[in-house]
């Protein structure tokens, strides 16, 4: 706390508005700075710049820039247009969203919900058969963000801000369910979502 206070008096002069976010920043940086006497005024604003803004620009990437495994918008192509699978589950790991598990086009909806971890997040497609009122023969893909009440509040806000943009990979998504407990995934939710 000390120190903490330190580095704030002494980058004073520097910072034109102490913000929260700059409080919280310093707060990141102040640990690495053991002995802040050898510091002197030859520290520079462009300095002070990049020491505050590295830590924002590893949040930035986080929220961002995470890479998708070319396998996912592959192995996504085949269930769209040859239908060979149920579904897709997707997993984020190593700041890269990769392919979880595959169910085979034999597989059911009970089979789908089971897959899915208790206490992890995952994203998911599932291509949904069913019949009209008029009994016609439909489908429609469903993207999925499960993010289950007991996972780790760190990866529900990992999944939840690479959400979108993994979405945006999969071409031919049709409908969209976030479901944080299985009652909010349930069959018969799917089913109507889908008429």
């Amino acid at each position: 706390m000390v120190r903490h206070k330190r580095l704030k008096d002494h980058f004073s002069p520097l910072i034109t508005s102490y913000s929260p976010l700059t409080e919280i920043l310093v707060s990141f940086v102040s640990p690495y700075f053991l002995d802040l006497s050898p510091l002197s005024s030859s520290f520079s604003h462009s300095a002070l710049h990049v020491i505050l803004k590295f830590p924002l620009a590893i949040m930035a990437n986080a929220a961002s820039g995470m890479a998708v495994h070319d396998e996912c918008k592959l192995k996504f192509l085949e269930l769209k247009s040859k239908r060979t699978f149920r579904y897709i589950t997707y997993k984020i790991e190593d700041q890269q969203v990769t392919i979880d598990k595959i169910g085979g086009s034999e597989e059911s909806y009970e089979d789908f919900t089971n897959s899915l971890p208790a206490d992890e997040c995952r994203y998911a497609v599932f291509d949904f058969d069913f019949t009209t009122d008029e009994n016609c023969q439909k489908s429609k893909i469903f993207f999925i963000a499960w993010s289950p009440d007991t996972s780790k509040v760190r990866m529900k806000m990992v999944y939840a801000s690479s959400k979108d943009r993994f979405k945006r990979e999969l071409d031919g998504i049709q409908l969209e369910l976030q479901a944080t407990d299985p009652s909010e995934m349930s069959f018969d939710i799917i089913k109507s979502r889908a008429l």
